[in-house]
């Protein structure tokens, strides 16, 4: 008979797809900064980049207050958006679009992983992990600004040239 799932199993599971899309973002990361052409777009995804960089540190440490060693399992929907940003920054790359798209692109990850961050949050806290809740809540939060800055690079400039 198999054994009932639990939340810590949900926890596990959705943690190490985090730390999967994490770390493939990372490279994301850098592929994309390449690319930006605006240098305050350029500037503002290699820092984000090397936050996430910190923010895979960071898992790490979840992974260890959670008593498990830290492994990623394939997450498909980073590899989904991952492909999807390739295609884009290929289809635009000369364009005055190629700003705006790379922002877009860039705000999917970024969306994905703050849902992502939010749950496991949650779920930290319920399962009585302060210490990862403060970790996950960190990372969360610069999820959230990395995502309103990108808004606000789109709204500033990109979205007027690609226009």
């Amino acid at each position: 008979m198999a054994t009932e799932k639990t939340l810590s199993d949900a926890f596990y599971e959705a943690l190490k797809d985090v730390y999967f899309a994490e770390r493939t973002s990372v490279r994301a990361l850098k592929k994309a900064a390449k690319a930006a052409k605006h240098p305050e777009l350029k500037q503002a995804l290699e820092k984000h980049g090397e936050e996430s960089a910190e923010q895979v540190e960071r898992l790490q440490q979840v992974f260890e207050i959670f008593g498990k060693a830290a492994r990623g399992k394939t997450c498909e929907a980073i590899q989904g958006l991952m492909a999807e940003m390739e295609e884009h920054l290929e289809d635009f790359k000369d364009s005055e679009a190629s700003d705006a798209v790379l922002i877009g692109s860039a705000q999917a990850m970024e969306h994905y992983e703050i849902a992502r961050y939010g749950m496991l949050k949650s779920w930290a806290q319920q399962l009585g992990l302060k210490d990862a809740a403060d970790l996950l809540e960190q990372t969360l939060n610069e999820e959230k600004n990395a995502d309103q800055l990108l808004t606000e690079l789109a709204e500033s400039s990109a979205n007027q040239q690609a226009a």
